[in-house]
Parts: structure tokens; sequence; C-alpha cells
């Protein structure tokens, strides 16, 4: 594990203007992630403020969160919320201060609001399964991995910190159990075989979303060592594509 530096700060604002086409806000208690995914788009972030540190081994950890949601419940226009864009929001960090899971407790507690902010989890970690209790008594919630691949010396060659793919798995066999609606998005896709990776993630998951390494730059040092370039084409992306599409369109 990489040495992470914490910063503590007061955020001005929780529910932010999200900056993908699926989700009208981002919701991210952290910024900064300590599992190094090498592929992270994230890493823009440090455009905006000056970090001594790289990304990936810096996180900044935003106490207020928990006040500024329950204000913004009621403030916001209702609109869906993606937690989290720029963080995982189950990082290891999180079971020190748990501010995902005070998120989830002001949801739980605010029902009638937050049945207009349908909310989607993100996250690479079964600490999510923690909260179990808080999401269950969430309206409008589903938990989705992040699940690139099919192969572990490949999470470990592009994920090096991040869980284990079985323990992703086996997180979202018990969130589909206890009746919570679950998807999965091989986003980045990783090399991998996705025949094997679509018979893994079946009957786990409502739904799949597919997208490419679209940061090729970032990564691409560890496809060139490793002789997978083949899987960074156009045609392999497609192919990934049209197999998950074939299994759960």
């Amino acid at each position: 594990m990489i040495t992470t530096r914490v910063y503590e700060v007061k955020a001005k604002s929780i529910l932010t203007p999200s900056q993908t086409l699926l989700r009208h806000y981002s919701l991210n208690p952290y910024v900064g992630c300590s599992f190094g995914c090498r592929y992270c788009y994230a890493s823009y972030m440090t455009r905006y403020r000056e970090y001594k540190e790289r990304w990936g081994s810096f996180v900044e950890v935003k106490i207020n969160a928990p006040t500024l949601l329950e204000r913004e419940l009621g403030r916001k226009r209702p609109g869906s919320i993606q937690m989290s864009t720029v963080c995982d929001p189950y990082q290891p960090i999180e079971k020190r201060y748990e501010l995902t899971r005070s998120c989830l407790e002001i949801m739980a507690k605010l029902p009638y609001r937050s049945q207009y902010f349908p909310l989607y989890i993100i996250t690479k970690s079964p600490l999510v399964l923690r909260d179990l209790d808080l999401i269950k008594r969430i309206p409008n919630v589903e938990v989705g991995f992040s699940i690139g691949t099919d192969n572990e010396r490949i999470r470990r060659l592009f994920e090096p910190y991040s869980p284990p793919l079985q323990a992703r798995l086996n997180a979202l066999k018990i969130l589909k159990k206890e009746g919570i609606r679950t998807f999965v998005l091989v986003a980045p896709a990783l090399p991998m075989v996705p025949e094997r990776l679509s018979r893994m993630l079946r009957g786990l998951v409502d739904r799949v979303y597919v997208d490419c390494m679209n940061y090729v730059w970032k990564s691409k040092n560890v496809y060139l060592q490793n002789h997978l370039e083949k899987f960074l084409t156009n045609e392999f992306c497609q192919y990934v594509k049209e197999v998950f599409m074939s299994e759960f369109s």
C-alpha cells in the first residue's frame, strides 16, 4: 500500500454538477484515492489545486460533507446523484472518517427528500457491505462495482492497491441477495476474456456498462511492458461491448 497524505478541508458544496451525461450531481466525500489505478481519469483535479503529492498518494477529506448534504437535499433541484466521481467512496480512509456512511445516514434519515435524488454508488471495495443497513433504507439506490477484467494478474498491473476481483464479486452476490439493484462498470475495458467475465457476472447484476480505455497515455507503458498492445485497439473494445450487449441487454 502506498503512503497517503491526508488533508482535512471544509467544502463549500457537496452536490456538484456532474461531468457525466448520465447523472445530475456528483457526491464526493473525498478528493483523491489510494487505490492507485494506473488509468484514473480523475487526476485532472490536480489542475485546480496545487498538491505537492502525485495523484493517488493523497486524499482530501471533506469533513463537513454530511452537514452540507443534509442542507442541499432540501435546496437543490431533484436529480440523480453519482457517488463518487473523483474518489472511491469506500477507499481505506473511509474506515477512519466514515464520511460515506454519514452521508448515507442523512439520505436514510430523510427518505421523503431522498426519493427525488436517485443514488448510484460506484466502488471497487467490499467495504460497501458495512453500510448495507443504510442502503436498504434509502429509496432509489443502486450499487455498482468497477470490474474491468476477469484476470487477477491484470488487476494487479492496472489497479495495484485495489481489492481483489473475487472480493468484488462476493460483495455483488450479497447485495443482490439482499434485494439491492446492482450494476457493473467494465470501464475501462482492460485486457480480458470478455466471455469469461460475462459468465462471472451472470446472476449478480441488473446492468453492465462498457467503455474503452479513453486516456491511453496514462497506462500505455503498462500495456507495452507486458506485451498487451492488442487489447488497446478499438476492435477489442467493440468486441467486449458486443459480448456484454448480447448477455445483459
